[in-house]
């Protein structure tokens, strides 16, 4: 479900289903056997593993990300010369057998700008999905952090199955696409629809067992989690310093409770809520999305919009435009077409920045009136496409250990393929169509605009090779440092109230929270200077905002 993550063009969306993040067992589960009571598998008593800790990376400068981290130009020095530095670290296949096969975990770092006296660490990001190649995103970003890089060296990697971390692949792109444009990705037929849905998840499912059935059973975030403590000793630090975004707020929950006494300086920000099954999140998010799209609608209002005169008139004229085209698709002047799911795609994604709101009401606007571009274009963007992979080699070398590469190299990111892997290596729901049909007056209350697209989503595990974890992740974490946990009212994909039940979970004393009241996915990328003057503070100084404090919003944009 997840995305975001910072706001990026090439995988916004992939949070508009981050419905699910579901990791840890609340019980002890067949993968816990013969773990310590921390849940490391004995680390210091295992001669491999401690030959993995005791590692040292060759950083070098840093190529282009890769087709399979999304593509692009190298990365640019920082505006004082700084150069991004590339690495790979050796990590267990499986954390089980840590003499047994390694995977080799991408990393990208920039040094510290200021004294050597005053820094503290490395700080690590996840920027969320999950999916998204760290490696690709922080250079993107780095202007946003370069106040704390004056104390840290910044640092983030592409987590096993992500990118060049070993990334999982399932369809091919020319066959992925030409399977999703059979189907509708919220069925309303009452049974052909639904019928060919959970077929192409299955086909996906095979697709992925077929080409990276190898590491489809260590890509879940417990697995990741431990791969954060062994970069965290390798990078010398006692204590993990962690910025976790979206997904990444998961992330940093699990790596909590499996290591309460190695957390340092953490901030979540747009807080998974660690307490809901797949279902449950999926249910949180139409409400969430919903709510997001109302306010949306209440700004057209202001801005004399030709959408309709009040909220509720806006949101029907919406469910409307959905419905229609969904049975019959608008023609667009590149020879294409814009149908209903592209709608909710153009829509959802829209509302993860309200940056995009203009562009949004424009297309609106636009498709009310016959011309489907607009919102055409802002799908093409800002949605999900597809599946990256291919057939080939499984990348395993003879000597048992899998540097990460491929012979046979998928020519786009793999991000939906990783986000899909994680997401059913996590949760062990496995939903049918009847259990999403028996929820779906709930999916409809909650939001007519996007709850059906997200009941569905909840196929998406449907004949996924390795069984779930847990329903829900285990984060609870007594006695680890304070946490600070950053809400957004106006969250739409991970809403608002998912910081209050981390931070219950978490225990008392652990989390932290700071409320922002603002739009759009996350608060810290929004640029609030309330929220950024609280992060900074506690990551560079180490001194939390006081208990329910609050920071206001900057006006809303301009519309057309």
């Amino acid at each position: 479900m997840p995305t975001a993550r910072l706001i990026s063009t090439a995988a916004l969306l992939s949070t508009a289903t981050l419905l699910s993040c579901s990791l840890a067992a609340c019980a002890p589960t067949e993968r816990d056997a013969g773990r310590g009571a921390d849940g490391t598998a004995a680390a210091s008593d295992r001669p491999d593993e401690n030959r993995l800790r005791q590692q040292t990376l060759d950083w070098r400068d840093c190529p282009a990300p890769s087709p399979v981290q999304g593509g692009g130009e190298a990365p640019a020095p920082l505006p004082d010369g700084t150069r991004w530095q590339c690495a790979t670290m050796r990590a267990p296949l499986d954390w089980e057998k840590p003499g047994g096969k390694t995977i080799g975990i991408a990393l990208i770092r920039a040094r510290s700008s200021g004294d050597a006296d005053d820094r503290l660490g490395s700080l690590l990001f996840n920027f969320g999905g999950p999916g998204g190649s760290g490696v690709a995103a922080l250079p993107a970003f780095a202007t946003d952090y370069e106040e704390l890089r004056t104390r840290y060296d910044l640092v983030s990697f592409d987590p096993r199955g992500v990118g060049d971390s070993r990334g999982v692949r399932c369809l091919d792109p020319e066959a992925a696409e030409e399977a999703e444009e059979k189907v509708d990705q919220a069925p309303d037929d009452g049974g052909d629809e639904s019928d060919a849905l959970v077929e192409l998840n299955e086909l996906i499912a095979a697709a992925c067992e077929k080409n990276s059935g190898d590491v489809l059973p260590y890509v879940g975030t417990t697995e990741a989690a431990r791969d954060l403590d062994l970069m965290r000793q390798i990078l010398g630090d006692e204590k993990l310093h962690y910025f976790g975004i979206s997904y990444g707020t998961q992330l940093g929950g699990v790596y909590a409770h499996l290591f309460p006494e190695r957390v340092g300086r953490a901030v979540l920000d747009g807080v998974v809520d660690p307490t809901q099954d797949m279902m449950e999140g999926a249910l949180g998010q139409a409400a969430g999305f919903q709510l997001a799209f109302e306010h949306f609608a209440r700004w057209c209002v202001e801005q004399r919009c030709t959408l309709g005169e009040d909220v509720e008139a806006i949101v029907e004229t919406a469910v409307d435009l959905e419905a229609e085209l969904d049975d019959t698709p608008l023609a667009t002047s590149d020879g294409g077409e814009l149908d209903g799911d592209e709608v909710i795609s153009a829509i959802t994604g829209s509302l993860y920045s309200q940056s995009f709101w203009p562009a949004l009401l424009v297309g609106l606007e636009a498709v009310t009136g016959g011309d489907g571009d607009v919102l055409a274009e802002l799908a093409e963007v800002l949605g999900q496409h597809g599946s990256g992979g291919g057939d080939g080699d499984d990348g395993t070398e003879d000597d048992g250990d899998d540097d990460g590469t491929d012979d046979d190299p998928v020519d786009r990111s793999n991000e939906n393929d990783a986000f899909r892997a994680i997401t059913c290596d996590d949760s062990s729901d496995r939903y049918t169509v009847a259990d999403v049909e028996r929820r779906m007056p709930e999916f409809l209350e909650a939001s007519p605009l996007f709850g059906p697209g997200l009941a569905w989503s909840a196929l998406s595990c449907a004949g996924w090779p390795v069984p779930g974890e847990a329903r829900h992740p285990e984060v609870s974490a007594p006695g680890a440092a304070p946490i600070l946990l950053v809400g957004n009212t106006g969250d739409p994909a991970t809403p608002y109230e998912g910081a209050a039940r981390m931070a219950e979970a978490l225990g008392e004393d652990v989390g932290f929270e700071l409320t922002y009241r603002g739009e759009g996915h996350g608060a810290f990328d929004s640029g609030n200077p309330c929220v950024r003057d609280a992060v900074h503070t506690y990551l560079l100084d180490g001194r939390l905002p006081k208990r329910g404090a609050v920071c206001e919003p900057a006006p809303l944009p301009e519309g057309k």
